[in-house]
């Protein structure tokens, strides 16, 4: 059995059977970073994708390691915290397609041949009138609205994919390059709000002769939002029959429309169509893990890295042709920043008793929307107002020309002197961000709990979500030196006298809440990037927006936006697109068990004062 076979089973009985030494204390090596990264993105552990058997291999690496530099668990009982993640959906038995005239016998559609439920459909039942409503599309920015004197209420849609006139690059829409209006999702929202109770989803087969008009390949990997209306794909020969008997054609009213750019209403003739939707979601508890090196006092600066990626891909990969099939081994991401975080162990083991103690933080569910930290921080072990900062490492192994980005130094008053004297004998540039406390990594869910942060990152490069992020990549020397910039910065943060004052930075708006122009309506909320149910879900507000000046705090469930029902994100996004810069809106939400009402009046974000 060689070495790193036998590092692979750090944590397990066998590895403690067998009294592996720990790595050397008190230093940061090279060697023992690689070591961990090629571990960590080895084929045996296949991608630690969220709810796998490997994530919790993975799992018992980490806290093996803790454990043989004598770390002990963050609650004295055990390394892991558990939490429930949202990780697969498959199809039920309770799915059915049929249509036939109003009182008349029905056709039935054969599953996978005929129809396909999209994995993130809402469930539920329908049996009334089909209508077509074009590209399902509502953009008065464009004088467009398929909706536009059709009644959909309480009937089943039928959409077409994309939008119109894709390939003019003078069309009013954005010719070759779709808008935000050609997102699945913000169809299934839109057709929702008409009142719709389903959708069914149809191939623009005429615009793409060349593609084969196929039903989407129900995947099994799922994040925690759905439209709450059934999602469909039908054939486009099955919906180019039900337009047949109105004297027209998918092809003919997708050309009449790219020509004239205004919607064409079609009369399906009584038909109706009976369906049920039924996907199931598996739900699995995952760890983070967690450990604790205690201090002279109860204070403590966290350290923190994700250790999920994507296993084979799936929905996430970035290379599509390989999704599902292909480990993505996330070297880089995140593989990188974890070894980061135990080579902070082994350092940190072997230095004197520090002023306030180190948590060390190892994330899962990150890569579903940062489900694992945003858990911790609404469940911390150790009391969040005695942590002085947190460090966040994400994608720290491929350093391009000796830069090295930093982001929240404006989150604490200290940061950026800490940082200055910490990286002074360095050999690498580090490229400060006064903000960066917002964004696509854990340090986030520390942010909008008042914690300052600090966030390393390398930069993206062509490999990421792909099966390429490779381990021999790694520029390992390159990490090594900032390491011991992270080293020196954290041990400044738990020795220094005074902790640092939280300062509330300027968020950049999430694209998930933008308007599809700076010029557009903007509220000013920043999402919970947790599984939510029955809401939107605000974790923070921006100082100064329309959501901060109506009264809105971190916690708040938006579950009306100008007299729209939202349950989810996509309903808010939705909603909130379809407003203008000076619109006042009446928002209704729950602040714990009381339901709220206030009255927001929208800006651009360039009248943000």
């Amino acid at each position: 059995m060689n070495y790193q076979t036998i590092r692979l089973l750090a944590g397990s009985a066998l590895a403690a059977s067998l009294c592996l030494a720990a790595p050397e204390k008190g230093k940061i090596s090279a060697t023992e970073y690689q070591n961990d990264v090629k571990t960590l993105a080895s084929e045996k552990l296949k991608g630690r994708g969220t709810g796998t058997p490997q994530l919790e291999q993975a799992a018992k690496f980490i806290a093996g390691r803790f454990k043989s530099l004598g770390i002990g668990p963050a609650d004295g009982k055990s390394y892991y915290q558990r939490f429930s993640v949202t990780t697969n959906a498959k199809l039920g038995k309770g799915n059915r397609l049929s249509y036939g005239e109003n009182g008349g016998k029905k056709t039935a559609a054969v599953l996978s041949q005929d129809y396909q439920p999209f994995n993130f459909s809402g469930n539920g039942k329908a049996s009334a009138p089909l209508v077509f409503a074009g590209y399902g599309i509502t953009a008065p920015e464009y004088d467009y609205d398929d909706y536009a004197g059709l009644d959909v209420k309480g009937k089943v849609v039928v959409l077409l994919r994309h939008e119109p006139q894709e390939f003019d690059e003078k069309s009013k829409f954005a010719g070759k390059v779709y808008t935000s209006h050609a997102q699945t999702q913000i169809k299934a929202v839109n057709a929702k709000f008409h009142g719709a109770l389903a959708v069914l989803f149809v191939n623009d087969a005429s615009n793409h002769p060349s593609d084969p008009d196929t039903l989407e390949k129900f995947s099994n990997r799922v994040g925690p939002n759905s439209p709450d209306v059934p999602f469909i794909q039908i054939r486009a020969e099955l919906a180019d029959k039900w337009l047949a008997a109105s004297g027209t054609s998918l092809k003919s009213w997708i050309a009449e429309v790219d020509k004239t750019l205004k919607p064409k209403p079609v009369d399906l003739k009584g038909l109706q169509v009976d369906l049920a939707v039924e996907v199931k979601r598996e739900q699995k508890n995952v760890p983070n893990v967690c450990a604790y090196l205690p201090g002279e006092t109860d204070e403590y600066v966290v350290l923190g890295a994700h250790y999920d990626h994507l296993g084979m891909g799936e929905q996430s990969s970035m290379a599509p042709d390989l999704a599902g099939k292909a480990i993505h081994f996330g070297a880089d991401d995140n593989a990188s920043g974890t070894a980061g975080l135990l080579e902070m162990a082994a350092y940190f083991a072997g230095q004197p008793k520090l002023k306030r103690g180190v948590l060390f933080l190892a994330f899962s569910g990150e890569e579903l929307g940062l489900i694992g930290s945003n858990y911790y921080v609404n469940n911390p072990i150790k009391p969040l107002d005695k942590a002085v900062a947190m460090v966040n490492m994400d994608m720290i192994g491929r350093i391009k020309d000796k830069r090295v980005f930093v982001g929240g130094t404006g989150t604490g008053d200290t940061l950026k002197a800490l940082l200055d004297e910490s990286k002074a004998k360095s050999s690498l540039n580090y490229d400060l961000s006064d903000q960066g406390g917002y964004g696509s990594s854990d340090h986030f869910s520390f942010t909008v709990k008042q914690v300052p942060v600090l966030f390393f990152f390398s930069g993206l490069h062509a490999d990421y979500h792909k099966p390429s992020d490779t381990w021999e990549k790694i520029d390992t020397q390159s990490a090594a030196d900032m390491l011991q910039v992270v080293a020196n910065v954290t041990q400044k943060l738990a020795s220094v006298p005074a902790r640092p004052k939280y300062i509330k930075t300027q968020a950049p708006q999430p694209t998930a809440t933008a308007s599809a122009s700076s010029g557009g309506a903007w509220f000013g909320s920043i999402p919970d990037m947790g599984e939510t149910k029955g809401g939107f879900r605000v974790s923070d507000v921006t100082k100064g927006s329309p959501a901060d000046e109506a009264g809105l705090k971190g916690g708040d469930l938006i579950v009306e936006f100008d007299g729209k029902p939202i349950s989810s994100l996509y309903d808010f996004t939705y909603a909130l697109r379809t407003k203008k810069p000076g619109d006042e809106v009446v928002v209704k939400y729950k602040r714990g068990s009381e339901v709220k009402e206030t009255k927001a009046k929208l800006r651009s974000r360039a009248q943000m004062r």
